[in-house]
């Protein structure tokens, strides 16, 4: 898996949850996470989630760090499972970079959301298409511009959002290569 950020700040609108965007846009060929610093709103045109859809709920803040994961080959059950072991690495992530020891108490995951106490941390969708899996994560930068109750890494925790975005990549990158090299290794049993 590639990995890169783009040290330039852009909306995320949901148009970059789509087959090659790392490649097309970025020049990363296969199995990809970037990541970059922007804003966030996301009309219901451009929505995936259908419980966001239903509600009619917005998807909106001010400053947020994200990602876009692309892997190949496939399905959405696979996809998922990845969107939760990221949600999960982030949240190590922050327990161990807050400055503040205490705060490793207040944060907690649920499926592929982030808290900080009653504050929401992440937004997160994952899908297909007939190319690849897709997945969006985002963590919020700061509390401005959120519809919802939030919290965050730089007001909230304490954290640098560019070390988190390229530790959890790399996190990341060396946790599939870890998956991969493990289905490689071992013995079919008949």
């Amino acid at each position: 898996m590639k990995s890169l950020f783009i040290d330039k700040e852009f909306l995320y609108d949901g148009t970059q949850l789509r087959s090659l965007y790392a490649y097309l846009e970025h020049k990363l060929q296969g199995d990809s996470v970037v990541s970059w610093i922007g804003p966030c709103s996301v009309s219901f045109d451009h929505m995936v989630d259908g419980e966001d859809l239903l509600d009619r709920s917005a998807i909106a803040g001010s400053k947020m760090v994200h990602f876009i994961i692309e892997k190949f080959h496939q399905n959405l059950f696979a996809g998922v499972a990845v969107q939760r072991l990221f949600s999960a690495i982030c949240l190590d992530l922050l327990r161990n970079s807050a400055p503040d020891p205490k705060v490793s108490t207040w944060l907690r995951r649920d499926g592929d959301d982030l808290f900080f106490g009653e504050g929401k941390l992440s937004i997160s969708i994952a899908t297909v298409s007939p190319m690849s899996t897709l997945i969006h994560f985002a963590v919020n930068c700061t509390n401005a511009g959120t519809p919802v109750k939030t919290a965050s890494l730089a007001e909230d925790l304490g954290i640098d959002p560019v070390f988190f975005a390229k530790e959890a990549m790399e996190r990341l990158t060396r946790e599939l290569h870890g998956i991969e090299e493990a289905t490689v290794k071992v013995r079919w049993v008949p």
